[in-house]
């Protein structure tokens, strides 16, 4: 990871969002999580990780802020949001012949702070029809 800040507007946004992706797999990682896929998108929507935890394949939605003036990360995980993760989630089960597997939907907030990042990982952050089932 780059120790210059990325550039203001949409670019440094999605550098931000790359670079938060990327730690927050590590992190994933780290807590035994296998990585199955990144960014699988459709028309109808992308989920940033897929991964298995155990028996279970894990769709990971990534959110991150570059401090925690404005509020937790969690907190910008709307139900249209979620339901666009589900939606991608769903293609790639049934690409991949996992519709039957025991899946969940997952959220890892990555605060990107001075000290270096900070991460806090929901497990089961929303349902199938995108509704929070975590806060």
């Amino acid at each position: 990871m780059s120790d210059q800040p990325p550039p203001p507007g949409p670019e440094g946004t999605r550098a931000r969002g790359r670079e938060a992706e990327a730690l927050a797999e590590a992190h994933l990682r780290g807590l035994g999580y296998t990585v199955l896929a990144r960014n699988h998108a459709t028309r109808r929507g992308e989920v940033d990780l897929v991964c298995q935890e155990g028996e279970v394949t894990c769709f990971v939605e990534v959110r991150s802020r570059a401090g925690d003036a404005q509020g937790s990360p969690l907190e910008t995980v709307s139900p249209a949001k979620a339901r666009r993760v589900v939606a991608a989630a769903t293609d790639w089960a049934w690409r991949n012949g996992r519709l039957d597997a025991a899946l969940r939907f997952d959220v890892v907030a990555v605060v990107l702070g001075p000290d270096g990042p900070a991460f806090e990982l929901v497990r089961g952050a929303f349902d199938a029809h995108g509704q929070p089932a975590a806060w």
